[in-house]
């Protein structure tokens, strides 16, 4: 019976991690392509400006042509560390081998 809620159980935090990555996946591609589309109706809304302040190159570096990129950016960047965590220095066994370590050293 406890096998079998241990199971069920593992299975449904995998599921829901499953879930998270997927979610984070889907929400990349939609930033992908939105920022896509914004950039080139600034683009070309630059470019076809009346007093063509702005020639095609002029425009591909101007800073309002990537504000939502930089800015959404950050939005996915908490996102991504949402979903696969910020044990991107220490890792998951990293305070049980210090711990471990310390003990073992005997300089206490």
């Amino acid at each position: 019976m406890e096998r079998e809620y241990n199971e069920e159980h593992k299975y449904l935090l995998a599921k829901k991690r499953v879930e998270k990555i997927k979610g984070f996946y889907i929400h990349l591609a939609v930033y992908v392509i939105v920022n896509i589309f914004i950039s080139a109706i600034i683009i070309f809304g630059l470019t076809n400006d009346s007093d063509n302040e702005y020639s095609f190159a002029g425009a591909i570096t101007h800073f309002g042509t990537y504000v939502t990129w930089f800015f959404w950016g950050i939005g996915i960047a908490f996102h991504w560390l949402g979903v696969f965590g910020t044990n991107l220095f220490f890792g998951k066994d990293w305070e049980k081998k210090k711990i471990e370590k310390y003990m073992n050293d005997n300089q206490f």
